[in-house]
């Protein structure tokens, strides 16, 4: 796959995610909890960090991207974690009015916000990566 279409891609990743978390929130009026903020402070910046870059050609930001989305990944997948397997929400802290543990949505018993988030981070991980990789090749 080009770099350009990589760029696009993790762009639109983060702007389908962007939008659904607003939809959940605005629309369907679910308060986010705790962790649900961290990972919406890691994807909302990643909307205008790709769309400039892709704007521009600017291979660079796929550094940040990288970095910002490898963050969220690990918050998505301790989110998830804390929800889906036992032992961890025993153990989970409580994180607010919500608890990190509930889930708005569970469709087909695994796809939760969270899950959701950890998909579109993963996306831009996978396409950040990929664009680095093609630029060294190219130096």
């Amino acid at each position: 796959m080009k770099k350009e279409n990589l760029l696009f891609t993790a762009w639109a990743a983060s702007f389908i995610a962007t939008l659904g978390s607003l939809y959940f929130s605005e629309v369907m009026k679910y308060e986010p909890c705790e962790l649900c903020w961290y990972q919406r402070i890691f994807m909302y910046p990643l909307v205008l960090i790709l769309g400039l870059a892709y704007v521009k050609k600017d291979w660079k930001a796929a550094k940040y991207s990288l970095v910002l989305s490898a963050v969220g990944v690990s918050i998505s997948i301790y989110h998830y974690g804390i929800q889906k397997i036992s032992f961890l929400q025993d153990t989970a802290p409580a994180c607010g009015r919500v608890p990190c543990t509930g889930m708005y949505i569970n469709y087909f018993n695994f796809i939760t916000i969270p899950f959701l988030a950890l998909t579109a981070f993963i996306v831009i991980f996978a396409a950040s990566l990929a664009i680095l990789k093609r630029k060294e090749e190219q130096n």
